[in-house]
């Protein structure tokens, strides 16, 4: 793999877990009307998911008429059923190969999630775990931008020099919130004209694109928003 003479990848790749690595979004619709009648908010109805996915999680909270106070005894109760059912939860296809190039282009790569560093870890399996160099697990649904600055703290790697991929708005506005640069996946939770529409600076298809870029590979070719570049916006795949 070939580099760009100028070298200007990443030193640090941050990689939110559901939705961006694991394929968790089935799980979580089979389970989440369950807590939905545990919790007494909403229940989603097969037909509202599409309009769903174009939302953030701002907006999905208020249409399920969830009260804020709620959330952390919800989201509690979520990693606590994501622990139960982590065997059913893999790796979506081209994961373990990017995680893998990646490494080997020597970026260290770091996890950020609300979800529980044991249930990451079990589903990572116990070789993708050695090659990820900080967690930052845990986060509140809307507390992911101080986890990141605590994160790029303890590494020293500067925002500008980071780079952020996730697959939801709440993980773009905590990149940009702090001033680092965000790639948007088209495989995850959130639909991808969605978070296009908000100005990520890189829009990835395929797992592959994001080892191409991290290890600064020459022949990347990067997917920008619309209006911003010439590269198409990739159609969402549905997982």
């Amino acid at each position: 793999m070939g580099r760009r003479p100028d070298d200007l990848g990443p030193r640090l790749v941050v990689l939110d877990f559901d939705g961006t690595l694991a394929d968790s979004f089935a799980w979580f619709c089979s389970v989440l009307n369950g807590v939905a009648d545990r919790y007494r908010f909403r229940r989603v109805e097969a037909h509202e998911v599409d309009a769903l996915r174009l939302q953030g999680a701002r907006a999905i909270v208020a249409h399920l008429g969830i009260p804020r106070w709620k959330l952390p005894f919800i989201a509690r109760h979520m990693h606590r059923l994501a622990a139960r059912d982590a065997a059913q939860i893999t790796l979506f296809p081209g994961v373990p190969a990017m995680l893998a190039e990646i490494a080997a282009a020597g970026v260290p790569l770091a996890i950020l999630s609300s979800n529980r560093a044991d249930t990451v870890r079990r589903v990572l399996g116990p070789e993708n775990v050695g090659l990820i160099a900080a967690y930052a697990c845990g986060a509140s649904i809307f507390g992911k931008a101080r986890r990141l600055r605590r994160l790029l703290a303890r590494t020293g790697i500067p925002p500008e020099r980071a780079l952020c991929i996730g697959d939801e708005v709440r993980d773009l506005e905590a990149a940009h919130a702090i001033g680092c640069p965000f790639g948007a996946v088209a495989w995850g939770y959130t639909d991808i004209r969605a978070l296009a529409a908000l100005g990520p600076e890189h829009l990835f298809v395929e797992p592959g694109e994001i080892a191409r870029l991290a290890a600064g590979a020459a022949d990347y070719m990067p997917r920008f928003a619309p209006g911003t570049m010439l590269a198409p916006l990739p159609e969402p795949n549905g997982s």
